[in-house]
């Protein structure tokens, strides 16, 4: 069977279902074995360090049941000769992607179970990448359980909204999250 086209499978990567599920206890250690695996596999320096980020990492927080986990490199190019084959080859989907078609662009893996289901988004970036900053609005939800609460249910009703369609759900959040990530910034200045 021919391999898909990088454009078939973004084209069937987006057009996933959205599910959102309650807050799960296990997924802070489910973050941890993830990140033990990298970690062990591609130590140092070529993997610096990885955070947990996204709604699973805030505590109470309605979620899609994706870890979502940024990762330090060492270099875009680091990354695409000595982890994405391995990667890849142990079943991991790869994208070389922008930020909804405009940069930064990453190297981003999509972990999948035994039924197909995604469990794990990783990102990966150099220390330099403006996606650090996705950590204010983590660290602000946590710290705000009303922002948190806000946040739960415009998701809930953005995944009612467009099911399928995964860039026009995130693009539906965007003006929530700028006005969280200004919060933040100025808030952890």
């Amino acid at each position: 069977m021919a391999e898909k086209s990088l454009e078939q499978r973004i084209k069937e990567a987006v057009a996933e279902k959205i599910d959102m599920a309650p807050y799960n206890p296990a997924r802070p250690e489910m973050f941890r074995q993830e990140a033990e695996f990298l970690q062990n596999r591609f130590p140092a320096p070529l993997i610096r360090r990885v955070e947990h980020f996204g709604s699973t990492a805030v505590p109470e927080l309605t979620a899609k049941p994706i870890i979502d986990m940024l990762v330090e490199i060492s270099s875009e190019e680091d990354a695409a000769r000595e982890i994405v084959p391995v990667l890849k080859s142990l079943g991991y989907d790869y994208f070389w992607r922008p930020e909804l078609d405009k940069p930064p662009m990453y190297h981003w893996f999509i972990k999948r179970n035994k039924a197909g289901e995604r469990t794990h988004h990783i990102h990966m970036v150099e220390a330099d990448s403006k996606l650090w900053e996705r950590l204010y609005f983590r660290d602000y939800l946590i710290q705000f359980p009303e922002a948190a609460r806000e946040y739960a249910a415009l998701k809930q009703k953005l995944a009612l909204a467009h099911p399928n369609d995964r860039i026009a759900y995130t693009r539906a959040k965007g003006e929530f999250i700028a006005e969280i990530m200004e919060k933040a910034r100025a808030f952890f200045a």
